[in-house]
């Protein structure tokens, strides 16, 4: 829910603490790069540490973190503040999933939980995206804005009574060291290379901006070296290399890459668009993409069961519905006699194709991955997943807010929006291509 109603309320931030283009696109970015770098080890941090104890930790930061987000005062305290959420989220997040093997040994009493399990992350990207769009317009305080950070406080607080209540310790193991090395030269990659391409476009590509991603590859290298280095000497190391020796973890990657590209950066400038381009209120643009979310849980429903029989198809059917939508989308948006039947119908259909193809992604990544590396290359994908994410805002959001002159003049949104969207249609066909080419089963393993 923090997630979505975030994206919707991306306006009214800005508005708030007078920040510019670059500081809206970090508030999205700077909770990537924190929770992309620490989740491998804030997973594992439950086996060393104790579940409940990691859990309650987490919980109790991500809250304070988010009180701190509400009185933010400025962009930096904001966009610091929201980096402390991500990482607090690396490892809260996991326990969740990890307690439920626990709490639930009988394998049929696991399913079903895992179902309620995605059923509420769907109905909460649905509800976040509404609150998202009504909380700024509301006037209990001065800038309404602020109220989506400060409902995390008493969520988490909750959340803590009723875990300390109902949750038990889990026991500990006795293992290798976390390879907080690691962590840290991805983090350090991260911020060296999404950094620059969203400050260093709105500064005119100062020389230090160049230099940044010039060291982000270079740190990208020494990442890879030590990984590969405590693998040969027998440590456990962030990222298992190993899983990449098989072909549909590769590709799947590959594929997954691209779509995450588009997600999060879709929402980004669709919710600029709809709101500083056409005038729409926060209120009915949070709507709008509750009919979007819609469309995702339906779809996601109906097509999940369906992955086993029908494999990449369903996919790629979901693929081409995401391009035939954005194409419409440009038509559509772009038309001053927009009405709100055709918003309201091309962001279902939109929805649609995303919760068409989405379920199964990680399917195609791990089919063929052996048990005893599944967990390894896991916590490979969901990192790649997040950076994704964080690379997609900081390029398709760069393309957008660099056809608009600063501050942003209301005729050239439909250009600036208009060369995002050709660049998100772009990375789906990549997508679709990719997944037109993947073999309908390949038995290679590792």
């Amino acid at each position: 829910m923090d997630l979505f109603i975030v994206n919707v309320a991306l306006p009214a931030i800005k508005s708030g603490i007078k920040g510019t283009d670059a500081d809206m696109q970090f508030v999205i970015v700077m909770y990537i790069v924190g929770y992309a770098s620490f989740l491998v080890t804030g997973g594992r941090a439950g086996e060393y540490f104790g579940k409940k104890k990691v859990f309650f930790t987490g919980m109790l930061v991500f809250t304070t973190a988010s009180f701190v987000c509400g009185f933010s005062q400025s962009a930096t305290q904001l966009n610091i503040a929201r980096f402390i959420q991500g990482i607090s989220a690396a490892f809260m997040v996991p326990q969740g999933m990890s307690f439920i093997p626990d709490l639930f040994p009988d394998p049929k009493e696991r399913v079903k939980v895992l179902g309620v399990y995605g059923s509420v992350a769907g109905i909460a990207s649905v509800v976040g995206q509404f609150l998202g769009g009504l909380i700024p317009d509301l006037e209990i305080i001065s800038q309404g804005w602020r109220l989506i950070f400060l409902i995390n406080v008493p969520i988490g607080l909750i959340a803590v009574v009723l875990g300390f209540k109902y949750l038990k310790e889990s026991q500990v193991k006795i293992a290798e060291k976390f390879d907080f090395t690691g962590s840290l030269l991805l983090m350090l990659t991260l911020t060296a290379f999404i950094y620059p391409l969203i400050r260093g476009r709105e500064l005119n590509w100062p020389v230090w901006s160049i230099a940044l991603l010039i060291l982000s590859v270079v740190l990208l290298l020494a990442f890879i070296y030590h990984q590969w280095l405590s693998k040969s000497l027998g440590k456990n190391p962030l990222l298992n290399i190993k899983v990449f020796k098989n072909f549909d973890f590769r590709i799947g990657l590959l594929i997954s890459l691209f779509y995450y590209l588009v997600q999060d950066s879709y929402f980004l400038i669709n919710t600029v668009y709809l709101q500083n381009g056409m005038g729409i209120s926060s209120v009915y643009t949070g709507i709008y993409f509750v009919c979007q979310g819609m469309g995702y849980v339906l779809a996601s429903m109906f097509f999940a069961s369906r992955v086993t029989r029908y494999g990449k198809y369903v996919s790629l059917f979901g693929s081409v519905i995401m391009i035939v939508a954005l194409v419409f989308h440009l038509i559509i948006f772009n038309s001053p006699d927009a009405l709100q039947w055709q918003i309201t119908i091309i962001l279902f259909v939109y929805g649609v194709g995303c919760g068409t193809i989405l379920p199964s992604l990680m399917t195609i990544s791990l089919k063929s991955i052996p048990e005893d590396m599944l967990g390894a290359s896991s916590g490979i994908y969901l990192t790649l997943q997040q950076i994704s994410v964080a690379i997609g805002v900081a390029v398709v959001g760069g393309v957008f807010f660099q056809h608009l002159d600063n501050p942003p003049v209301l005729t050239l949104f439909p250009v600036a929006y208009r060369w995002a969207t050709l660049l998100n249609i772009g990375f789906l066909i990549i997508v679709s291509v990719l997944l037109a080419l993947t073999p309908k089963a390949n038995k290679q393993s590792i």
